[in-house]
C-alpha cells in the first residue's frame, strides 16, 4: 500500500502478471461471446504502469514477445475463441537485453502476425505527477518483424497486419500525438488503429476524444483508444478512462453490456464508400505543398 513496501513484492512479480493475464483472458472470452471480432488490450496489461518511479525490480516483467508466457496465454485465447488480440506487453529482447513497449498482434487462429515496439518514449511531469517510461525501455528499433505477406506497408516502424478481422495498426499512447503516425498507418492500408494508453492530466482528458476524431476523419480510418481508469496502489494516480471508437464519421456506439469492455459495430465498407460530406482528402492532398523545411 506504500511505495516503500513495493520491494516486499520483488519475487511475485511473476504472480502479479499472471493474475491480470487470467484477468484479460476473461474479458477475451466475454468480448467473444458478444461477437467481437477482434480486442485491443490497454498498454502493458499484465503490469501496473511502474513508470511512474524508477525501481530496477519492474525491469524484470519484461518478457519474449515471441514464447512469453502472456503471449502464450493470449495465443491460446485467440484461437480457443477465434478472435484477433492486440496484445500490448513489456518486451525483452533476449538477444540483446533490450528492452520496449510492444504490442504483439495475434491472429484468431493463434498465430503471431508479428509485433510493434513504441516510437516514441516519453519522460516528463503534468500537475499530477512524473512519469519516466526511458528508464524501463527504448525506443522503437528496427528489424522487428520478420519479411511476411500479412504485414503491409513500406515504413518497418508502423506495421500494418493484415488479421482475419481488418488490416490493423497500432499506435501505442504517446505515438497518437505526432502527426506522421496515423498517416502512415492509413497510407499503409490500415482500416482500424488500436491506440492503448496509460494516461492522465487535464490536457490529455481534454485531447483524448479530438485527437482520435480528427485522425479518423483526416485519414478515414476507425480508431480504438483504450485507457485505464481508477487508480493503481500504492501510487494512487488517477487515470481518466473513457475507452471508445471512433470513426470517419464520428464516436461509435459503445454496445457492451460488460462494464470492463467497450464493443463498436464497425462497418468496413463505410471506408470504401463517398464521404457523406463529399470530403475525400486521399484524393484531393497536394504533399508537394506541405514542406517548409526544417523548422528553425
Amino acid at each position: 500500500e506504500r511505495p516503500e513496501d513495493l520491494p516486499a513484492l520483488a519475487d511475485r512479480l511473476g504472480d502479479i502478471r499472471d493474475a491480470n493475464t487470467a484477468h484479460h483472458v476473461e474479458l477475451i472470452a466475454a468480448a467473444a461471446d458478444a461477437d467481437a471480432r477482434i480486442i485491443g488490450l490497454g498498454e502493458l496489461f499484465p503490469a501496473p504502469y511502474f513508470a511512474l518511479e524508477r525501481r530496477e525490480m519492474w525491469r524484470n516483467l519484461a518478457e519474449d514477445p515471441h514464447d512469453g508466457p502472456t503471449v502464450r496465454a493470449m495465443q491460446r485465447a485467440a484461437a480457443r475463441r477465434s478472435i484477433v488480440i492486440i496484445a500490448p506487453i513489456y518486451e525483452l529482447e533476449k538477444t540483446t537485453g533490450r528492452r520496449f513497449n510492444t504490442a504483439v498482434v495475434i491472429d484468431a487462429d493463434g498465430s503471431i502476425l508479428g509485433k510493434y515496439r513504441k516510437v516514441h518514449i516519453p519522460r516528463g511531469s503534468n500537475e499530477q505527477g512524473t512519469f519516466d517510461e526511458r528508464f524501463y525501455y527504448q525506443p522503437a528499433e528496427i528489424p522487428q518483424n520478420a519479411p511476411s505477406p500479412k504485414i503491409l506497408g513500406k515504413n518497418p516502424y508502423f506495421p500494418v497486419f493484415d488479421t482475419a478481422a481488418a488490416r490493423v495498426g497500432v499506435a501505442i499512447c504517446y505515438d497518437r500525438h505526432f502527426e506522421g503516425v496515423m498517416s502512415s498507418l492509413a497510407r499503409a492500408g490500415a482500416q482500424i488503429v488500436f491506440s492503448p494508453a496509460v494516461t492522465f492530466g487535464q490536457k490529455s482528458r481534454r485531447m483524448w476524444p479530438l485527437e482520435f476524431a480528427v485522425d479518423a476523419a483526416r485519414h478515414n480510418i476507425f480508431i480504438a483508444g483504450s485507457n485505464r481508469s481508477g487508480s493503481e496502489k500504492p501510487w494512487n494516480q488517477p487515470y481518466f478512462g473513457q475507452s471508445h471508437f471512433t470513426g470517419p464519421n464520428g464516436p461509435l456506439e459503445n454496445i457492451a453490456t460488460h462494464p470492463d469492455l467497450v464493443i463498436a459495430d464497425i462497418d468496413l465498407d463505410q471506408l470504401e464508400s463517398p464521404d457523406p460530406a463529399g470530403w475525400n482528402l486521399q484524393r484531393d492532398t497536394r504533399p508537394e505543398t506541405y514542406d517548409n523545411g526544417p523548422r528553425p
